[in-house]
């Protein structure tokens, strides 16, 4: 048996922000927490949403103690603000980090028997739903707004917790392009590159199945053909790139990923490395690792990609061509290409066992190991 849960309500396309207001008015809702991190504040965006608030009459209160990697700490922090405003809605406008701590606080405020952030790593046993969230991505990549996962960095043990709860998705996401506009090309990259990790990484994980194989493909064929144009900050690239980050969201969230997001997480962790530039370097080099063990299924990543005659190749040149493709498009976006500005060669063992302990790891579609992992990480040195 097979499980598949998607938000309740979506909008997409330009301008889907102004559906928070009339959203809020049909369920009830009297006061919202925004959730958004201080450099959205700064440079507006988070103003575009509470615009909409004010001038719908609506309440709220705004929380911003939210840090790139959402600590254990900032979740305590929410806590206590919504506690502190009676809000009985959260709205979380950012990428990963407002949308996770979001996430969290709403657990936690529905089921208090978890306030020990720690409790809720892996699969929690929560029994109520958190507190409605009405999500607004600002970046194309995490797919937070229609996931069932978020990660917390616990700093006292430099390690990232990964969170999977069906309790905690947003009930209604707003994927408006326009509010993606400021990113910069760095941050546009490397989220465009997170996506397209979770689209190839959920299309090869052990759970794969064909409801899930139609999103990631989809997927991996928006993000390839609008990446680079989201990078440019064309109007196209960035409407392409919200829908693609999202659609493999609907995908990877009901199926898991694999060793690219566990060697991924411990990098944030420990050298707060953004997570799409620690995907998009490790993900050709996992690719190769994981070839063996996909059958055909690099050949249709390569089909996605935008490949050519991919039906008259061996099964050897279909893989090469699938992994070449993604180096190629990590190469035209400004990605580094291995880990020697960020990884000290005195950390690895760490970062292996950390990585072998992530919960994304058994997912892998190669069974692996604390060695294998170890070999990856010199290998990008």
């Amino acid at each position: 048996m097979n499980r598949f849960i998607l938000n309740e309500t979506s909008y997409h396309g330009a301008g889907a922000i102004n559906a928070i207001a009339d959203e809020a008015k049909g369920r009830g809702f009297k006061k919202a927490l925004v959730c958004s991190d201080p450099d959205l504040i700064k440079f507006g965006l988070t103003k575009k949403v509470t615009d909409i608030l004010d001038n719908a009459g609506l309440a709220y209160e705004i929380f911003s103690d939210i840090k790139p990697n959402p600590t254990i700490e900032n979740v305590q922090a929410g806590v206590e603000a919504i506690k502190a405003a009676g809000a009985d809605y959260i709205i979380a406008i950012g990428g990963g980090s407002s949308m996770d701590t979001a996430k969290a606080i709403g657990i936690i405020i529905t089921n208090p028997e978890f306030a020990d952030v720690r409790s809720l790593e892996g699969v929690a046993d929560t029994k109520n739903k958190c507190v409605p969230i009405f999500a607004v991505p600002t970046t194309a990549g995490t797919a937070a707004e229609v996931t069932i996962n978020y990660v917390i960095t616990d700093v006292e043990k430099n390690r990232k917790m990964v969170c999977v709860d069906p309790h905690d998705i947003p009930v209604v996401a707003f994927v408006d392009p326009d509010m993606t506009e400021t990113m910069p090309k760095g941050l546009t990259a490397a989220t465009g590159m997170d996506a397209l990790t979770h689209a190839i990484e959920g299309y090869i994980t052990k759970g794969a199945w064909e409801l899930s194989d139609m999103f990631h493909l989809k997927a991996i064929e928006i993000i390839a053909r609008s990446l680079r144009g989201a990078v440019e900050n064309t109007k196209e690239g960035r409407a392409d790139m919200a829908l693609g980050q999202y659609v493999a969201g609907m995908g990877f969230s009901n199926v898991g990923l694999g060793i690219v997001h566990s060697m991924a997480h411990p990098l944030g962790a420990l050298y707060d490395t953004p997570h799409g530039v620690a995907n998009a370097i490790i993900l050709p080099t996992v690719m190769e690792y994981n070839a063996e063990a996909t059958g055909e299924k690099y050949r249709e990543i390569a089909r996605a990609m935008g490949v050519k005659g991919v039906d008259d190749m061996t099964q050897e040149e279909y893989r090469k061509a699938a992994i070449d493709a993604v180096k190629q498009l990590s190469v035209d976006v400004g990605i580094p290409a291995d880990l020697k500005e960020i990884v000290k060669a005195e950390d690895i063992p760490f970062l292996a066992q950390s990585a072998y302990d992530d919960a994304c790891r058994p997912g892998n579609p190669k069974d692996t190991s604390v060695e294998d992992i170890t070999a990856l990480y010199n290998s990008l040195m």
